[in-house]
Formats: C-alpha cells, structure tokens, sequence
C-alpha cells in the first residue's frame, strides 16, 4: 500500500501520493485504532450504563453515581460554583484519558497516550476551552491586555509562557505514560526468553504488581493530574478575570 512506510510500515502519509513526504503529516495508525478502539468500548459502556441507570437498587448504579458527585463536588470545590461545561470537560477528559492509560490491559493493545500526539491533542483542547473561557468572562481586550503586564515589552516573553502550558500539560502525560510504558515492556521481554523467570514472576505476584503500577495505578493517576491540571488552569483564569474587572 502506497503511503505506508517507517515503523514496518505503521505509519501512513496520505499524501505520498502527491509526491508530499513530509514527516509531520504521517498518521500512526496503531495509535489511531488504538484511539477508535478506545471511543468504540466507551460507546458501548454508555449504553449499558443507560440501561443500568434504570434500576436504582443496582450496585453499579450506586457506583456511577458516586463517580458523578465526586466530580461535581471537585468542579464546585476548585471553581467555587458549579458549571455544567465545565464539569463535562473535565469529566470526559479525564474517562477518556483513563480508558487509552489502561487500554494496554488488552493483548495486543497499546496506550494512545504513549504517542505524542495524543496528550498533544488533549493539551490544545485543554488550553483552548480554558483560553474561551476567559475570553468570555471579560472580554478580548483584557484578555489581550494580560499579555503585556506590567510593560508593553513583555508581550512577547508572556504570549510564549501562556502557550508553554499546552507542552507542560501535554508532556507530562506522554512522558509517564510512554516512560511507564517502557519499563513494562522491558521487564515483559526481560522474563520471556526465561521460563523460570516467566514461573517466578507469575507466582510471586511480581507480574501482577508491575501492572498493577505502571498501567492502573499510574494510567489512573496521570488522567486525574490531567483533568484536575485542566480545571485548576480554568479556575486561576476565570478567578483572575473577575479580580480584574473588580479593579
């Protein structure tokens, strides 16, 4: 297939066949399906969490719920109000985050989050949901007006440090989950060439706990640094845009 090369040929540029071989327009198709993988389980978890709604006296109803109000009670502590938009945002970052973090759980599977372009994406969502959100609360010009305080000089220096969040926030989640990513593989690959290794791995838990820690503990907790890092920027924005009209 014409437009499949690098990688053993995971990567694909739909525009090989105009002659255009740059490399920053390959697509990585593993991280792709891996992607529509992931949007295709949570499709049909919201359909089978519909129907598990219906039944109050269900424990995974009671479950749902209390994953809900947590959220809701973590936007009303952080913002000091609750917002609707606000709330689906972080919500759904954070479920969608957790669910490509512990996709690898599958066998043949990997996280999207371990390629670059993924937190990349999250990261421009992040920032520009939380940039509109400011623009909305008070206005273009202040907004604008932020980015030359205190002098007119620092324009340049503070539109570069506004814009360094999105590689903060993005970076972060790439490199624990690609560097947590790593370590497990090595020890997968350490142990299989190794049937002792393999027998002493699995009976003492050890395989277990490596999961245990660099897929579910650490897929769990860099979502949750993501979605509270996303409404904490939101917050400081919004909190500092009414201190300012106040002024």
């Amino acid at each position: 297939m014409q437009g499949l090369e690098g990688f053993g040929g995971h990567e694909w540029n739909p525009f090989s066949i105009f002659g255009i071989t740059a490399s920053y327009l390959k697509i990585d198709l593993p991280t792709v399906i891996n992607t529509w993988i992931v949007l295709s389980i949570l499709f049909v978890a919201l359909l089978l969490i519909q129907l598990v709604l219906y039944n109050k006296s269900n424990m995974i109803r009671y479950l749902i719920v209390s994953f809900v109000d947590s959220f809701i009670s973590l936007c009303n502590q952080t913002m000091g109000v609750f917002v609707y938009n606000h709330f689906l945002l972080v919500t759904s970052l954070f479920i969608f985050i957790i669910m490509c973090n512990w996709i690898s759980l599958i066998p043949g599977l990997e996280e999207p989050t371990a390629n670059l372009n993924t937190p990349l994406a999250l990261g421009i969502i992040s920032f520009g949901y939380k940039e509109v959100q400011t623009i909305k609360v008070h206005g273009f010009i202040h907004y604008i007006k932020e980015f030359m305080h205190p002098f007119f000089i620092m324009f340049p220096l503070n539109v570069v440090t506004h814009f360094s969040k999105i590689l903060s926030i993005s970076f972060r989640l790439f490199g624990n989950i690609f560097g947590g990513s790593i370590i497990y593989k090595i020890y997968m690959v350490s142990i299989s060439r190794n049937i002792f290794a393999e027998l002493v791995g699995l009976f003492s838990g050890l395989n277990f706990g490596i999961i245990g820690f660099f897929i579910i503990f650490e897929g769990f907790m860099q979502a949750f640094v993501f979605a509270m890092l996303t409404l904490t920027y939101l917050s400081i924005a919004i909190q500092a845009a009414d201190v300012g009209e106040l002024d």
